[in-house]
C-alpha cells in the first residue's frame, strides 16, 4: 500500500487538518448523519484511504471536531488555574476565555451538541469524561473561592458550573458575530455575572 500524504501539493495543509476542515463544512452544512465518508473525501481532495489512515471512521471525526476545542479550552483553562493570582481573577479570566474560544468554534461546538448522540458508546463515554475534567477544575476554583471567604458559600459550586455552562452550551442557538456584542463584550458580561452570583 502506498506511503499516505501528509501534507497538500498546494498551500501545504496537512492531510488530517484538510479532512477535519471539510467534515466540519459538511456536517454544518447537511447534518452529521446525511453527510457520507465519500463526500467528505471528496471535499478535501484526498482518498478514502487517507481518511481511514488518520481518522478510523466518520464516528472519529465527529469526536476529533469537538476534541480539538475541548483540548484547547482545556489547556487554556489550566493556565488560568496555575497563574499566581487572586482566585477571583483567575476564575473571571478562565470563565470569560471558555466564551470567547466557544464562539471562534461555534461551528465546531454547534455540530458536536447536535450530533453528540451519533456516537459509539465508547466515544460517548471518552468525550463525557474529558468535559467532566474540565467542569471539574473549574469547579475546583469556585470551591476554593468558597473556602478561603472570597464566594459565598450558600450557592453550591457545581450548580455554579452548571449555570454558566449552560449559557455557552446554548450560544450556538442565538449568538451571531453580526449583532450587537462582540466575543469579548459577551464573555464580559457572562463572566460578570458569574463572580456577581458568587459574591458574599
Amino acid at each position: 500500500m502506498a506511503a499516505v500524504p501528509r501534507t497538500t501539493d498546494g498551500d501545504g495543509t496537512p492531510v488530517p487538518q484538510r479532512l477535519l476542515a471539510a467534515a466540519t463544512r459538511l456536517f454544518a452544512e447537511r447534518g452529521y448523519d446525511r453527510t457520507s465518508v465519500q463526500e467528505i473525501v471528496e471535499a478535501a481532495g484526498v482518498t478514502k484511504g487517507a481518511l481511514y489512515h488518520y481518522f478510523g471512521s466518520k464516528d472519529d471525526l465527529l469526536h476529533e471536531v469537538y476534541a480539538r476545542v475541548l483540548r484547547l479550552q482545556q489547556d487554556r483553562l489550566d493556565t488560568f488555574a496555575d497563574a499566581d493570582e487572586p482566585v477571583e481573577k483567575r476564575l473571571r479570566d478562565a470563565a470569560a476565555d471558555v466564551v470567547v474560544t466557544t464562539i471562534d468554534n461555534l461551528d465546531d461546538a454547534s455540530i458536536f451538541f447536535r450530533s453528540m448522540h451519533h456516537l459509539s458508546p465508547e466515544k460517548n463515554r471518552q468525550v463525557r469524561a474529558e468535559r467532566r475534567r474540565y467542569h471539574e477544575r473549574f469547579r475546583a476554583l469556585v470551591e476554593e473561592g468558597q473556602q478561603s471567604g472570597v464566594f459565598t458559600k450558600e450557592i453550591p459550586a457545581d450548580l455554579v458550573v452548571d449555570y454558566h455552562f449552560g449559557s455557552i452550551h446554548h450560544l450556538s442557538t442565538w449568538y451571531r458575530p453580526d449583532g450587537p456584542l462582540s466575543p469579548q463584550e459577551l464573555a464580559d458580561h457572562l463572566a460578570d455575572l458569574l463572580l456577581r452570583a458568587l459574591r458574599p
